[in-house]
């Protein structure tokens, strides 16, 4: 059985039809891909029947842009959180640590081991979106070479998975010019 991706960095369980819908497809894409994803199985794994899942998403196609919608306001508001009251450089390392952690207990990230050509072809597009939001965290001269250096850090990492976080937080906080 897998487990759920429910409340893993902090947040209160959303037990709602929709979310758990949204919750099913991640596992679903973990193991089949954008390519094959099976609506029926989506179904079976949110325990929802097909008609109550077309009656939240009417189309494959809907509902993979409803979990795109999903995992960018999962891991903006993971980010907020992790970052929520925290000023200048502490920000900005509580948000590059929430990155290591997204990356490494998130099972959605692996969709890259499954459909390579499709997430390649989407990284095109969430690249200037993550390296927008990453830039606002990052003052002095050369933020936007920083800022686009670090995620590029953690989309190698993304792709060609590590197994030692520590020096995956150690490349990002070199990129991003914090000290050690």
């Amino acid at each position: 059985m897998n487990e759920p991706l429910h409340a893993p960095y902090g947040t209160a369980e959303d037990t709602s039809t929709r979310h758990r819908i949204l919750v099913a497809t991640a596992e679903v894409l973990a193991r089949s891909g954008q390519t094959k994803l099976s609506l029926s199985e989506v179904a079976l794994q949110a325990g929802v029947s097909r008609p109550t899942l077309y009656r939240w998403f009417a189309s494959k196609q809907e509902l993979l842009d409803a979990f795109g919608v999903h995992e960018r306001e999962m891991f903006d508001n993971g980010i907020s959180r992790a970052t929520a009251g925290l000023r200048g450089t502490e920000k900005l390392d509580a948000a590059l640590r929430f990155i290591v952690e997204y990356q490494h207990s998130y099972s959605g990230v692996r969709l890259i081991d499954i459909e390579p050509e499709v997430v390649i072809g989407q990284l095109g597009r969430i690249l200037p979106i993550m390296r927008a939001r990453l830039e606002k965290l990052l003052s002095g001269p050369n933020g936007a070479v920083k800022a686009a250096t670090a995620i590029r850090v953690a989309i190698s990492h993304y792709i060609v998975r590590s197994d030692d976080d520590d020096q995956f937080l150690a490349q990002l906080r070199h990129a991003a010019g914090i000290k050690q």
